[in-house]
């Protein structure tokens, strides 16, 4: 795909200047490059329409469907943007080719999260080109500073962690639902234009094969927790709000002093679980209980990114019926994804971490259960206590996304994502 790339794209020489007022790249040669700010629907077309030509050969490369992507950009859909904004380009050449694009943002915890105002830069797709790459940065680090920013870490997205969020430096494989995939070579556009790496967000993985392998200390105290009665376990019930209620309870508590969050409301979390509902499989979530009161919960769900990945970015009529027919019929997914963890501190390193998981082996024993395997995503490498507790489940590690951090200014110290004194935690 590299040689493909340049053969399309030759790399020109020649000494240019790049002027943010006219969007145009002047160099000395004939070869220009046109930034355009995405307005029209044509626009947009193209914006999601270069990737999937990008990745054509590669059969890896899952395409997310065009609508949920268009929901992080409209600012009455993702209430992440209601103090911020967000904007987004595509790049091409003299010949209108598509060379690549770029889309930055910030929100009102860009400015009260970090230690110096941080927006973000995502949906970074570009030919392997370092000046192609440096047009796309630059016009988004412009935008940001015009907005009074002064850092921008990418690729991320306004909204949840687990989604379109870093850069796939290690573990090639396919992706799950919304998880992001790319060449190895953005690894060195981003780091050539000058970003570092702020965090590792690491993806474990494991089969449902051996529901042996967990480790003997983590098996030892989680059985100690499932035998006392003081301690309730039990899977989620469809329509039932109390949990939505009780994950408040937990999430407020278990992610209250980690960086980027921040509290839920009842209506929040009431509109989470009813999204959550059409896809749901009961016995991939499980609250734990102390004396009647939430404690933990452990929340996986079906990777129908197995499914919609056959569905070319659209979602029309006909997807419908058939995302239906696979998830619900044929039962096509054989792929878990853990997507939220969690523990409130009072009751962290006691057990309750394991209870979670040899509670679920339980629902992997049953002959219903058709799931092969399961990938833990997101766990960063400044909270050792959830890499800790993921290998003990079983899981070893089986890619590796970057979270990268520029500072607009150049003189500045770089300090890598500090470390949480939290265990059970992980997005």
């Amino acid at each position: 795909m590299i040689h493909f790339t340049k053969i399309l794209f030759p790399k020109q020489k020649g000494i240019f200047t790049f002027d943010l007022q006219t969007n145009r790249k002047n160099m000395s040669s004939k070869a220009q490059y046109l930034i355009i700010e995405v307005k029209n629907s044509a626009q947009i077309k193209e914006f999601h329409g270069f990737p999937a030509a990008l990745y054509g050969n590669d059969n890896n490369w899952n395409r997310p469907l065009d609508i949920q992507v268009e929901e992080i950009f409209d600012k009455n859909h993702n209430k992440q943007l209601k103090k911020g904004d967000i904007t987004r380009w595509i790049l091409k050449d003299s010949k209108g080719q598509c060379l690549g694009r770029i889309a930055a943002f910030y929100m009102e915890d860009s400015f009260t999260q970090h230690d110096i105002p941080t927006g973000g830069v995502g949906f970074f797709d570009a030919v392997n080109d370092m000046e192609v790459a440096e047009m796309l940065f630059d016009v988004a680090k412009e935008w940001l500073q015009s907005n009074h920013l002064q850092a921008m870490d990418g690729p991320i997205n306004p909204g949840m962690r687990d989604a379109f969020w870093g850069c796939l430096v290690d573990g090639f494989h396919e992706p799950v639902f919304q998880m992001p995939y790319n060449y190895p070579y953005y690894k060195d556009l981003f780091e050539g234009y000058g970003f570092k790496n702020y965090f590792n967000q690491y993806t474990y993985q494991r089969t449902f094969e051996d529901t042996s392998d967990l480790h003997p200390v983590l098996h030892r105290t989680a059985s100690r927790i499932l035998t006392n009665p003081d301690y309730e376990f039990k899977l989620i019930e469809k329509g039932n709000t109390q949990f939505a209620l009780d994950f408040k309870i937990i999430y407020n508590q278990a992610w209250s002093k980690f960086t980027g969050t921040k509290d839920i409301t009842d209506q929040e979390a009431l509109s989470l679980l009813k999204s959550m509902e059409p896809i749901m499989d009961e016995r991939l979530i499980i609250y734990g209980y102390h004396k009647g009161e939430p404690i933990a919960f452990f929340i996986m769900m079906p990777d129908i990114g197995q499914i919609t990945k056959k569905f070319n970015g659209k979602f029309n009529w006909f997807n419908k019926l058939r995302f239906i027919w696979e998830l619900r019929i044929s039962h096509s997914v054989d792929r878990v994804i853990g997507r939220i963890f969690g523990v409130i501190p009072s009751f962290q390193n006691k057990g309750v971490e394991g209870a979670l998981v040899l509670f679920f082996q339980k629902q992997i024993l049953k002959p219903t259960f058709k799931y092969k395997t399961f990938e833990l995503n997101w766990i960063g490498d400044f909270n050792p206590v959830m890499m800790k507790v993921a290998s003990f489940i079983g899981g070893s590690i089986y890619k590796t996304h970057v979270t990268y951090r520029y500072l607009f200014d150049r003189n500045a110290e770089f300090k890598r994502a500090p470390f949480v004194n939290q265990s059970g935690n992980t997005m």
